[in-house]
């Protein structure tokens, strides 16, 4: 194990204040509604914080300002500008920001009712109001002596069941094999949670079991995900709140005909299909006994889902105590969150920052750097948090926002970054504020690389801080002035991942609080999916395919007659047993035929227009008329030619 200690860059963790004044969604709704009655119609612009901060921005973009100057005006700006929760560490004294910044924005918070809507979320109100649930991901994480659901305990318990019978091999499958592969087939927050958790705890995986992730529509991915896996010992975890999302409904569908095809029936599917789900009838006519299916509930979206029955995946590979641990991280930083102070609460400061630069500096999006290879996911997965929840146009009253929101998150793992995108975050045009990762210990005997990979992450926040001015030569200059934060993490094991994770998703509920929008619904995916029946539909019905735009119906077009190739190539090559006389080409000639086949229809093509276009020119008529007239004459030649070889026989 190598060790960077954290004692010298870390400041004393401070206690929590008292309980903040609380409130409900009703006097929430009655404060907004209020405000847009006396035509206040921009919340968060219609605050006197929001006004103010308009003001105090000017002072950071004057002529000359320097974001390393705020260090040289004091000398204490880390341990004013740096927080820690237990073994996470948020630097971000980094930022455009001082102590009347902070106090700005802090008020605008206030001002917002965030401490109302804090405490309105965990007391499990109608905070969806889209949808009229609560968002209740916060209960699933919480201690069972303290819970208030005993439906999340008790699903825990049967989730402990099954995974230690799968892990200690007491589960098999048919053949008496003990299962050796876990295939979960899900899409969207049903994949990308327990993918990321999957991959960034790899090391805690113990015993024979190897997880998959099915996710992708596209058949190649089923295709090598299954490649290699024997029926008799994989276990598929269909997780879908629905259990009608196309892809997932798919990709189960490719599972089951693989499964049957390979030795498995329908009366063994008991003991290879499991499932996540809030449809208990769908899973139930798909075979999956009743037993073995875990329930989701209204009250949790999916991309919030990776705590509830959707992390089984998770406790298949590192063991129910690790994923018990995962949990109890959470809960950690959901009481962080719930009662620290403003000014120390992590998730808070951070929403309030990105608040700042999306309002004031134009920021269009923030890049994730994770300088870690475990964490490669993160990206995908917090894509998916910020931007399926904070991107939207309308308030919650049903008014066009009047803010900007939703930053388009994006990123890799660090030091890879720096070779691909970190020359636009230092001499781009684009405002892009950065949030790095980094983890203070490793799990390897690599001390020294595991330096030399943290002073790569910590010489990245200085140089988009501070810049090169290059005076010989302006393709050299790097302006600075970008900033950034940095969060250290002690290490990475379940409990501060859980911390993390969950520091993320309260960032964004704050964010949403801010920016007076619903951060629980995703009306813009579900349009995609009722779009997608139509489009398919449409391959086979004309009708359907009526309703189209030309674009749409041109590449649906040029499908068919990829496939027609595809099918004449086939024809071409296969043997034709009732067709002696057949002798089939290889692939290479029949690709070489179908080629010239093509090249003559296409010169066909051209012929026929200009043909037409000439009787156009010569008659005097519409293409319409022009195009009857040609076929005529095509016809009458067509006539001729076979009267001619009557003749001659």
């Amino acid at each position: 194990m190598c060790a960077i200690f954290l004692s010298p860059f870390i400041v004393i963790f401070k206690a929590y204040c008292p309980a903040r004044r609380r409130g409900n969604l009703r006097q929430i709704s009655k404060a907004r509604d209020s405000a847009m009655q006396n035509g206040n119609k921009g919340i968060p612009k219609s605050t006197k914080s929001w006004e103010s901060l308009r003001d105090h921005a000017k002072t950071f973009k004057k002529d000359g300002f320097r974001l390393s100057s705020l260090f040289e005006q004091n000398e204490g700006r880390f341990q004013k500008f740096s927080l820690q929760q237990e073994d996470l560490l948020l630097d971000f004294s980094k930022n455009y920001l001082t102590d009347e910044t902070l106090n700005l924005l802090v008020e605008l918070a206030n001002e917002c009712q965030l401490p109302e809507s804090i405490e309105a979320m965990f007391n499990g109100e109608e905070i969806n109001s889209t949808e009229q649930r609560p968002a209740l991901h916060t209960a699933l994480r919480e201690p069972e002596d303290i819970s208030k659901r005993p439906e999340v305990a008790e699903t825990l318990k049967r989730m402990e069941s099954i995974v230690d019978q799968v892990r200690s091999g007491s589960w098999t499958g048919f053949g008496g094999e003990q299962i050796s592969d876990v295939v979960n087939i899900g899409i969207g927050g049903s994949d990308l949670g327990p993918a990321m958790i999957s991959e960034a705890l790899s090391t805690f995986e113990t015993g024979n079991i190897k997880i998959h992730y099915l996710s992708n529509l596209d058949p190649a991915h089923a295709e090598s995900c299954l490649r290699e896996l024997k029926p008799e010992s994989t276990l598929f975890i269909i997780a879908s709140k629905s259990f009608t999302t196309l892809e997932t409904r798919q990709n189960t569908e490719f599972a089951k005909h693989w499964f049957l095809t390979k030795g498995g029936d329908e009366s063994l599917i008991s003991r290879h299909f499991i499932a996540s789900t809030s449809n208990v009838e769908a899973a139930l006519e798909m075979g999956i006994v009743e037993e073995n299916i875990f329930p989701l509930w209204d009250w949790v979206g999916g991309r919030f889902s990776l705590w509830s029955a959707i992390g089984l995946p998770i406790a298949m590979g590192i063991g129910m105590q690790n994923f018990r641990q995962l949990l109890a991280g959470a809960h950690a930083m959901d009481q962080h969150f719930r009662h620290a102070p403003f000014e120390e609460n992590i998730p808070v400061l951070m929403a309030l920052l990105s608040i700042w630069y999306t309002g004031f500096f134009e920021a269009k999006s923030c890049a994730l750097v994770p300088y870690s290879q475990k964490f490669k996911l993160l990206p995908n997965y917090l894509q998916q948090l910020y931007m399926e929840s904070l991107g939207k146009s309308v308030d919650l009253q049903g008014n066009s926002v009047s803010t900007n929101t939703g930053e388009v998150i994006w990123g890799s793992v660090g030091s890879n970054g720096q070779h691909s995108f970190f020359q636009l975050l230092h001499q781009g045009t684009e405002f892009i504020p950065v949030d790095f990762i980094a983890l203070a210990n490793c799990d390897t005997d690599a001390a020294e690389q595991h330096q030399h990979l943290l002073a790569n992450c910590f010489s990245q926040s200085i140089a988009l801080m501070e810049g090169s001015d290059d005076d010989s030569d302006s393709h050299k200059i790097i302006r600075g002035n970008k900033p950034s934060n940095t969060l250290l993490l002690r290490e990475l094991n379940p409990y501060i991942l859980g911390n993390l994770i969950a520091l993320y998703e309260h960032k964004v509920f704050t964010q949403s609080v801010i920016w007076n929008i619903n951060a629980f619904d995703q009306w813009g995916v579900e349009l995609g999916k009722k779009l997608s029946t139509s489009v398919f539909n449409a391959f086979e019905d004309t009708k359907e395919a009526s309703t189209l735009d030309d674009s749409t119906l041109n590449l649906i077009k040029k499908v068919k007659e990829s496939k027609k190739i595809d099918k004449r190539v086939k024809e071409l090559t296969e043997v034709k047993e009732d067709s002696p006389d057949h002798v089939p080409m290889s692939e290479k000639e029949a690709n070489k035929k179908v080629n010239e086949e093509l090249i003559q229809e296409c010169h066909e093509i051209v012929i026929k227009r200009y043909k037409i276009r000439d009787i156009m020119r010569r008659n005097k008529i519409s293409k319409t008329e022009a195009e009857k007239l040609y076929e005529e004459e095509k016809m009458e030649e067509e006539q001729t030619r076979i009267e001619e070889l009557e003749d001659k026989e």
